[in-house]
């Protein structure tokens, strides 16, 4: 996974915003719009990328302090190159924080990648003080059993077309449906995180239930 996205990297944005037809700016400016961030937090930006999350935070927020986490150093190198100054490559389930440390953790098309989820989420809950947010945006599995074959067929065809433009390999993205097919849906994740000592939990459903926001509360 990290070799791949290591050749990815550089096209990653593009791909990201041609793939969702721009949609990916819109839902996640979404997701931290709805955010209610504390003056000057303390944000995790984990599975950052090239640091999406970490720059629209602090757009809203000026005072905002961000940290972007991924496993791959050259998607880190990007990222300091667009302004993120804090960017670390670590695991998601051995964070190199101390408990309850940040105000918000945002994760952005991370769930699926983590091998292990429950052990990523009970990691992110660690790290996150009292009271603080998770917010997600990734791929989910539509509930209904015919959408949901529909929908990975669609997700191969566009990861094979944009992964024979763009590297001349028609799997290199076709990954996403790949990790989809073993993964959960917008409401069973929301019901993980319930039974992990999330309150609060909201959802925002896009193409179907095939993508999905998640906004959470840590309890006190």
């Amino acid at each position: 996974m990290r070799a791949m996205f290591h050749t990815i990297a550089p096209r990653y944005d593009f791909f990201t915003r041609a793939a969702s037809y721009g949609m990916d700016r819109r839902w996640k400016r979404a997701g931290v719009k709805k955010a209610c961030l504390p003056p000057r937090p303390l944000v995790l930006d984990l599975a950052s990328g090239t640091g999406d999350f970490s720059r629209l935070v602090q757009r809203q927020c000026p005072g905002a302090r961000s940290v972007a986490v991924d496993l791959t150093e050259r998607m880190l190198r990007l990222a300091r190159q667009r302004q993120v100054e804090r960017a670390v490559c670590a695991d998601a389930v051995r964070l190199p924080f101390p408990n309850r440390l940040f105000d918000c953790v945002f994760i952005g098309y991370g769930l699926r990648n983590f091998p292990n989820l429950n052990a990523t989420v009970a990691e992110v809950e660690r790290v996150t003080r009292p009271g603080g947010l998770l917010v997600s945006l990734d791929f989910f599995l539509p509930s209904n059993r015919v959408l949901r074959q529909l929908y990975l067929a669609w997700l191969y065809a566009q990861g094979a077309f944009w992964g024979m433009l763009l590297h001349g390999r028609p799997r290199i993205y076709t990954y996403i449906p790949d990790s989809l097919r073993s993964f959960i849906s917008i409401d069973e994740f929301s019901s993980l995180l319930r039974r992990s000592g999330y309150r609060g939990v909201e959802t925002r459903s896009y193409l179907l239930g095939g993508i999905g926001l998640h906004w959470a509360a840590k309890g006190e």
